[in-house]
C-alpha cells in the first residue's frame, strides 16, 4: 500500500509532455526509428515508478536494445498470443496492487499513453521466451556449482566475505542523477576509490569506515546477493542495486573458506518500525530514543501502544521472501541490533528495523532450490547479455 501510494502522489506532479518534436527521430537502429515521443514516454513511465535508468541517455540505449530485440524477435517468426500480452499487463500491473485498469489509468494521469506500456510490456515477454528457446537448454547447475553458491562444500565448509557497501539514498527529484552516480562508482578499480565514494555518498552506519564491513558467513547475506558475490574477484564490484528508494552496491574485498560446517536458515524473524520524517535529523533523533527503549523485539509492542496498527510490522520470513533492501540489512546485524538506514514513502519514512532472531533449516533442498534458480537466471542472463551486445555490434545505428 505504500507503494501505491508513492506512485500516485509521483504521478501527480509528473509534468505534461511537450508538444513540439514529439515524433522527430532521435536514433536510427538499422531501419526502426526511435522517436522523441517514445523517449518522453518512456523517462515518464519510468519516474513514475521510481525505477532506475531514466536518465535521457539510459533511456535512449535501452530503447536502442529494445529495437535490436524486436527485430531478432520477429527473425525468428516469434509472436506472441493476445492472451500471453494480458497476463503480462495484469501481472506488472499486480506488482503495484492495483488490477490492470486501475493501473493503466494511473499511468495516463501521469502522461503515459498505454500503448507505451504495452510496447514495454511486450517485448520483454518476447524477449524472455526468445531467450529461454535459445539458451535454456545450455544452462546445466551442477550440484557442486550449488555448494560452492551455498558456501558448503559439500557439507564440510564453510565461506565467508569481507564486503564493502555503499547505499546511496534516491528520492524521485533524484533518481535520475543517483542512477549516474552509481554507474560511475560500479567502475570503481580499488577498495580505496570505493571507500572513498562510501564516505561520500552512503547513508549507511558504515560511511566513516569507508563502507567496510567486517568479516560475514556467506550464507548470512540474502541468496540473490550470494552468487553475484561468488562471480566477483576481490576488487570487483556489483552492477548497481535498485532497492526501494535508495540503490546499492558492494564490493568484494576478500573471500576464504572457513573449515567449519555453513548454517542454513529456513527463516529470519524481524521487526520493522516506521517512524515520520525519514531520514531527517527530528526522524533519526526519534530512532535513537527508540533505540534506548528496546533491548528485544518484543519492547517494540509498548512503543507502539496506542498507534495506529501499521506502525510496527513483525513476522518470520524465509530468506528469499524478504525485501533486498531488508535483507541486506538483517544480513549485518545479530539479534537485538537495529538498523536506521532504509526508509519508505519516498524518504518520508524511517524503517527502525530490529533483528528478532534467526531459525535453523530443517530442509536444505529448499534453499539449494533457491541458489539453483538464482544461478540458472544469472547464467541465462549472461547468455542474454552477450547475444545482445552481438546484436549491437553488427548493428546499424546513427544519430540523425
Amino acid at each position: 500500500m505504500k507503494f501505491v501510494i508513492a506512485f500516485v502522489a509521483a504521478m501527480a506532479v509528473t509534468p505534461p509532455v511537450a508538444a513540439q518534436g514529439l515524433f522527430d527521430p532521435v536514433v536510427l537502429v538499422n531501419d526502426a526509428v526511435v522517436t522523441e515521443y517514445e523517449v518522453d514516454q518512456r523517462i515518464t513511465f519510468l519516474r513514475l515508478l521510481n525505477a532506475p535508468g531514466s536518465s535521457r541517455q539510459a533511456v535512449i540505449d535501452t530503447l536502442i536494445n529494445e529495437r535490436l530485440q524486436a527485430q531478432a524477435i520477429a527473425a525468428v517468426g516469434l509472436e506472441l498470443t493476445e492472451e500471453d500480452i494480458e497476463a503480462g499487463i495484469e501481472e506488472f500491473a499486480g506488482r503495484t496492487s492495483l488490477t490492470k485498469d486501475q493501473f493503466v489509468a494511473a499511468l495516463a494521469d501521469g502522461g503515459v499513453a498505454e500503448e507505451s506500456f504495452r510496447d514495454f510490456v511486450e517485448v520483454g515477454i518476447a524477449w524472455r521466451e526468445l531467450i529461454g528457446a535459445r539458451f535454456g537448454g545450455r544452462v546445466q547447475i551442477s550440484e557442486a556449482e550449488i555448494d560452492r553458491a551455498l558456501g558448503t562444500a559439500g557439507g564440510t565448509s564453510g565461506v565467508r566475505v569481507l564486503v564493502s557497501e555503499i547505499i546511496i539514498p534516491a528520492p524521485p527529484e533524484q533518481k535520475a542523477e543517483v542512477d549516474e552516480l552509481a554507474q560511475q562508482i560500479a567502475t570503481s578499480t580499488s577498495i580505496e576509490e570505493f571507500s572513498s565514494y562510501a564516505r561520500e555518498f552512503s547513508a549507511t552506519a558504515s560511511r566513516e569506515a569507508g563502507g567496510r564491513l567486517p568479516w560475514q558467513e556467506l550464507n548470512n547475506l540474502p541468496p540473490v546477493l550470494r552468487p553475484i558475490l561468488l562471480s566477483l574477484a576481490p576488487g570487483d564490484v556489483t552492477d548497481p542495486l535498485s532497492i526501494p528508494n535508495a540503490v546499492a552496491l558492494f564490493q568484494l574485498r576478500d573471500i576464504e573458506e572457513t573449515g567449519t560446517p555453513t548454517r542454513e536458515y529456513a527463516a529470519i524473524e524481524y521487526a520493522a518500525y516506521y517512524i515520520p520524517g525519514g531520514r531527517t535529523p527530528a526522524g533519526l533523533a526519534a530512532a535513537e530514543k527508540v533505540r534506548a527503549q528496546v533491548d528485544v523485539c518484543d519492547d517494540l509492542y509498548g512503543v507502539a501502544q496506542g498507534q495506529p496498527e501499521e506502525v510496527l510490522e513483525r513476522g518470520s520470513k524465509p530468506p528469499s521472501e524478504i525485501p533486498q533492501d531488508i535483507a541486506i540489512e538483517l544480513s549485518k546485524l545479530d539479534p537485538g541490533e537495529v538498523s536506521t538506514t532504509l526508509t519508505r514513502a519516498n524518504g518520508e519514512t524511517l524503517v527502525f528495523l530490529m533483528m528478532c532472531g534467526r531459525t535453523s533449516a530443517v530442509n536444505e533442498d529448499v534453499a539449494r532450490e533457491d541458489v539453483a534458480g538464482a544461478l540458472r537466471s544469472s547464467r541465462i542472463n549472461a547468455y542474454a547479455e552477450g547475444f545482445l551486445d552481438q546484436l549491437r555490434a553488427d548493428a546499424r545505428i546513427v544519430t540523425p
